[in-house]
């Protein structure tokens, strides 16, 4: 079953459980209920929103994850499930024990996956080819930090060359559209390590002090061409501002074809796979990591 991902922005919401139902309350009236075993992100994307603490604790023992956003809809907190997995702590400690080389083959191979997805969806021949010669030049652990050198080049193309563009976490739109489709990925990913019984905090390579979620900055790398692909086309179509329509289109992303080994798949599930194969990286009984491949050939908005 593909888990749903939900968004509350409306004020004056207020969420509560009842019988394994999340009930979702506004104006002195039930407007929605829905499984708690069906939820797989609920993003909460306004401050005017209360609920019982049942309500998030249903939501957590079946697996969802709930994200609180901020200011400009940037995530300030998610809530994740801790006991999403019966070798949890036996896992958790493969995690820690992993060694650096294992860590920086990984890392390669996520990098070259994704400058792999961002040759496959721009449109400049020119710059699809240069990217994949910079992915078949990545080394253990990136040490000429290719990842760097083909963000140049992609974000220079990534509207065409007629429109430059910029990326800024707070720059010009379409930046506030990135930043929500990543949020929205970011939260996926982090289920899909908490139900693999691993810790979103310690990473493959991202290192920061104040993330708590390094290891799902890392995993998610590869799909941050996903979430481009649809931007680009909301922008083109002059959708340039966080409406609930290109919300709604951007949470679809979640359910965005892949096919891995031959089998295809919507995101969230494939994301699953990935870092259950993480798991055997971890354990010694592989160094290859699974990274789905997005069809974006099947994506209805166009490429």
């Amino acid at each position: 079953m593909i888990k749903r991902t939900i968004e509350i922005s409306e004020p004056e919401t207020y969420i509560s459980s009842r019988y394994q139902q999340i009930i979702i309350h506004r104006n002195n009236r039930i407007v929605a209920q829905i499984p708690a075993e069906d939820i797989g992100v609920c993003i909460i994307a306004t401050p005017m929103v209360t609920f019982s603490q049942n309500a998030l604790t249903n939501i957590a023992e079946q697996g969802g994850v709930v994200v609180l956003c901020g200011k400009n809809f940037q995530p300030s907190a998610m809530i994740l499930p801790l006991v999403a997995n019966s070798l949890q702590t036996l896992r958790m400690h493969h995690q820690v024990q992993a060694k650096r080389p294992l860590k920086k083959q990984l890392w390669a191979q996520l990098v070259r996956a994704k400058v792999l997805n961002q040759s496959a969806i721009t449109e400049d021949p020119a710059t699809q080819n240069k990217l994949k010669a910079l992915a078949e030049r990545i080394r253990s652990g990136d040490p000429d930090n290719i990842e760097s050198q083909a963000a140049r080049i992609y974000w220079r193309v990534f509207l065409g060359s007629k429109f430059r563009f910029k990326r800024e976490r707070f720059g010009d739109p379409p930046n506030n559209l990135l930043n929500y489709g990543y949020m929205a990925l970011r939260a996926a990913v982090a289920r899909s390590i908490c139900g693999a019984g691993l810790h979103p905090s310690f990473p493959i390579h991202h290192k920061n002090r104040f993330d708590a979620f390094c290891l799902a900055d890392d995993l998610m790398e590869p799909f941050r061409p996903i979430v481009d692909l649809c931007v680009r086309s909301l922008f083109r179509n002059c959708i340039s501002k966080l409406t609930p329509e290109s919300k709604r289109r951007l949470l679809e992303l979640l359910t965005f074809s892949c096919e891995l080994k031959g089998q295809t798949g919507p995101l969230l599930v494939m994301l699953e796979r990935m870092t259950a194969s993480l798991v055997h990286c971890y354990e010694g009984e592989t160094k290859s990591l699974a990274i789905p491949r997005p069809l974006f050939e099947q994506y209805q908005g166009g490429i």
